[in-house]
Order: structure tokens, then C-alpha cells, then sequence
């Protein structure tokens, strides 16, 4: 039996929530070991390049977010749009951890973001603390904002 490397990332991806463990966005390069808490650095005073794939991404994400902030804020955001932006949010980073394609040390910066963002969507479906999934995910965003090189990038209000 032949197993994708895709297939097997979505597979550690879904153990890692299911265990309640932060996951490692694997991508095209795997990197073995823990998460960290670790923040992106810049590349020697230098923003990450960014492709397609990620910038689309990225965009849909903060889309979303910024869809959503209000009515977060204004405690009207019912358990289920939670879960529909969380779902919308892990298709996305799906999306980019399936087909983007970074340099090694771009693709290890990227990941530090990605985690936040899977653990702040992980946090949006577990019924307690849903706004603080979306804050983490908000944080995430600007620094992506701050450390890879998308043209446009606006940080959210939040």
C-alpha cells in the first residue's frame, strides 16, 4: 500500500487534533521534532519571498477573519459560523501546505505562522475560549504580515 505524502501530512494533521497536541505543518520540506513557540524571523532584515498558492491563501484567510471580526467582537457569532470559519480557515492552510512552494528557510518561517493559525482554528471548535481562537489566528496574520513579502498585505483591526 502506497501512501501520499500529502495524504499522510492531512492524517498526522487530524491525529494532532484529535490529541489536542499543536500540529507541525509539514510541507513539501518535513521537518521531524515538536512544535515550537519559536516567532518568524526575518531574513537577514529581509521579508520571506511568498508564491501564488500562498498569497492566495492568505488572502482567503484574512478574508475570512475580517468577515468575522465584528460580529466576534460583538459576542453574535454563534458556535456554528465558528465552525464554518474554522473549517474555512484549515481548507485554506491545507491549500497552502499542499502546494506551496517556498525556499527551506522561507518554508520553516511560514510554518512558525501556520501553527498559530491551526491552533487558533483548533480553538474556534472547541466550544470554550472561540474568541481567542480568532484573536491567535488575527496575530498570526500580522505576523505574516510582518515577516513575508505580500504585496498589499493589510494587518486586521482588531
Amino acid at each position: 500500500m502506497i501512501i501520499s505524502t500529502k495524504s499522510l501530512l492531512m492524517s498526522v494533521l487530524a491525529l494532532c487534533f484529535v490529541l489536542g497536541q499543536p500540529a507541525l505543518a509539514a510541507g513539501p520540506h518535513s521537518h521531524e521534532g515538536p512544535t515550537t513557540t519559536a516567532r518568524p524571523e526575518l531574513d537577514h532584515g529581509k521579508k520571506w519571498p511568498t508564491d501564488d498558492v500562498l498569497r492566495r491563501g492568505m488572502d482567503d484567510i484574512s478574508l475570512a477573519m475580517r468577515q468575522s471580526l465584528a460580529p466576534i467582537h460583538s459576542n453574535v457569532f454563534t458556535p456554528a459560523q465558528y465552525e464554518a470559519l474554522a473549517t474555512r480557515i484549515q481548507a485554506q492552510v491545507d491549500d497552502v501546505v499542499g502546494n506551496c512552494k517556498l525556499p527551506e528557510q522561507a518554508d520553516q518561517q511560514l510554518h512558525l505562522v501556520l501553527e498559530q493559525i491551526i491552533d487558533g482554528a483548533a480553538t474556534m471548535k472547541t466550544g470554550t475560549s472561540r474568541d481567542q481562537g480568532a484573536m491567535k489566528i488575527v496575530r498570526a496574520l500580522a505576523q505574516y504580515g510582518k515577516y513575508f513579502d505580500h504585496a498589499g498585505w493589510q494587518p486586521l483591526q482588531h
